[in-house]
C-alpha cells in the first residue's frame, strides 16, 4: 500500500510540480521558523561519501600516465563509435577520468550507452561507473545531465547502485531541484536499487523542502516501509520528517516521530525538541528543556548546546503578553550571556554539509604541526610529542 502511495504521489508531483521548477526552486517555505539565509544552499552528504578529492587526485595521476594528447584519445574514440566497434571498459575508464568540460562528458556519455548496450548482461562484482560518471557531473556542474541520465530508461541497470543515485540527489539537492530529486528517488526506487541510511535522509531532505501534502505522504511511506523491512533511518533522516511536520501543522505526527530517534543529544534534536514544545503551547516543558541546556554539566571539550535564533523568537512571540513573559526574558537572557544562541536558522542547521571524520593520520599531522606553543612561539615539552 504504502509503495503503491509511493509511486503515485511522486508521478503527480513530477507531473505537476516539475514543470514549474523554476517557480518552486526552493520548495515551498511556510514558517518563519525554517526561513532560509539566501545563498546557503549546501550538499547534505560528507566528503567521505562524496570522495571528490579522492576522484580529482585519480584524475590528475590518469592524465599524467596518458601518452599524447587528450584530444587525440577523444577522436580516436569517436571513431571507434562511428564505426560500431566494441568498447572495453578500460577505454570507458580512461575516457571518464579524462574529461574535463561539458562537450567532453556528452562523448562520454554516448560512449556510456554503447558500452550499456553492449554489456548490460555483465555478471555481478564488474567495475562500476556510476559513482564515477555522477562525480565528473558534480564536479563539472552539470546537474541536467545528471538527471536525464540517473531517469533515463535506456540506463537502467548502468547506475546498479544506491552511490551514484545519492550524488546524484546530492547535486539536485544543492542546486534547488527539488522536484528532480524527488523524481531520482522514485526512479531508484522502482528499479529495485536498495536505499541506505544516505539515500533515507536524502529523500527526507528532499521532501522536507518541498513541504507539500504529497511530499510529506512520501516521506511518511518511506518511513513506514523502512520500518517494517527493518532498514536503518538515521537519526539526520528522522530530524527531517519531525520538521516537516511541524511544517505541515502536524504536532502530533511530529511527536510520534520524534519519539522514535534513540538518541536526541544533538542540536537539532534539542531544537526542534524546544519547537516542538512551543507549537504545542508547552511552555513550561520547554522552558525546562532550555534550562537543562543552560545547566547542564558537560566535560569543556563538548560543545555546549546552542538553540537557533528561529526557535528563540517563536517562543518569544508564543509568550508575549502571557504569564510566561518574564520568565522566558529571564532563561533566554541567560542563553544569551551564556553564548548558546546561534544566529544560524533552523533550515541551517538541518542542511549542514558534515565534516566527517579526521583519520588516524590527519590526526598525526595535525600533532606534527602543533609541535610549538602559540603563545610563546617555543617548541612544546610534551612526553607524547617526545615518544
Amino acid at each position: 500500500m504504502a509503495l503503491r502511495g509511493l509511486s503515485y504521489c511522486t508521478r503527480f508531483v513530477v507531473r505537476h510540480a516539475y514543470a514549474a521548477r523554476t517557480s518552486v526552486l526552493h520548495g515551498a517555505e511556510h514558517s518563519e521558523s525554517f526561513r532560509c539565509r539566501a545563498g546557503a544552499k549546501r550538499c547534505l552528504l560528507s566528503q567521505e561519501v562524496m570522495k571528490l578529492q579522492d576522484f580529482q587526485q585519480r584524475k590528475l595521476a590518469v592524465a599524467h600516465q596518458v601518452s599524447g594528447s587528450k584530444s587525440d584519445y577523444f577522436d580516436a574514440l569517436k571513431k571507434k563509435m562511428e564505426k560500431n566497434e566494441l568498447i572495453l571498459k578500460d577505454e570507458l575508464k580512461l575516457l571518464l577520468h579524462l574529461c574535463q568540460s561539458a562537450e567532453d562528458m556528452v562523448t562520454a556519455r554516448n560512449a556510456i550507452y554503447r558500452y550499456h548496450e553492449e554489456n548490460y548482461n555483465v555478471a555481478f562484482g564488474e567495475f562500476r561507473f556510476g559513482p564515477l560518471f555522477m562525480r565528473l557531473c558534480y564536479e563539472l556542474g552539470l546537474e541536467d545531465m545528471a538527471l536525464s541520465s540517473l531517469t533515463d530508461r535506456t540506463l537502467k541497470g548502468f547506475f546498479s547502485d544506491c552511490t551514484s543515485f545519492n550524488i546524484g540527489i546530492d547535486m539536485l539537492f544543492t542546486k534547488g531541484y527539488y522536484e528532480g530529486a524527488l523524481e531520482v528517488v522514485r526512479v531508484m526506487k522502482s528499479q529495485g536499487v536498495p536505499f541506505n541510511k544516505d539515500t533515507f535522509m536524502l529523500a527526507f531532505a528532499t521532501c522536507y523542502k518541498l513541504n507539500t501534502h504529497t511530499s510529506f505522504s512520501i516521506c511518511l511511506a518511506l518511513m513506514e516501509e523502512a520500518q517494517i523491512k527493518g532498514s536503518l533511518v538515521p537519526r539526520r533522516a528522522y530530524c527531517f520528517a519531525v520538521a516537516l511536520a511541524l511544517k505541515r501543522n502536524d504536532i502530533e505526527r511530529a511527536q510520534s516521530i520524534y519519539s522514535q530517534i534513540m538518541n536526541t543529544d544533538s542540536r537539532q534534536c534539542q531544537n526542534l525538541r524546544v519547537l516542538m514544545l512551543v507549537m504545542a503551547q508547552s511552555i513550561k516543558d520547554a522552558l525546562s528543556t532550555l534550562t537543562a541546556a543552560l545547566h547542564h554539566k558537560r566535560s569543556v571539550f563538548v560543545k555546549k548546546t546552542e538553540i537557533s535564533q528561529d526557535v528563540v523568537d517563536a517562543l518569544v512571540e508564543s509568550t508575549a503578553d502571557g504569564p510566561w513573559e518574564g520568565q522566558v526574558k529571564q532563561v533566554l537572557g541567560q542563553l544569551q550571556q551564556a553564548g548558546q544562541v546561534t544566529p544560524q536558522s533552523l533550515d541551517d542547521l538541518l542542511c549542514h554539509t558534515p565534516a566527517g571524520r579526521r583519520s588516524p593520520l590527519d590526526a598525526l599531522e595535525w600533532g606534527r604541526r602543533r609541535s610549538y606553543s602559540r603563545r610563546t612561539m617555543k617548541p612544546l615539552q610534551s612526553t607524547l610529542l617526545s615518544e
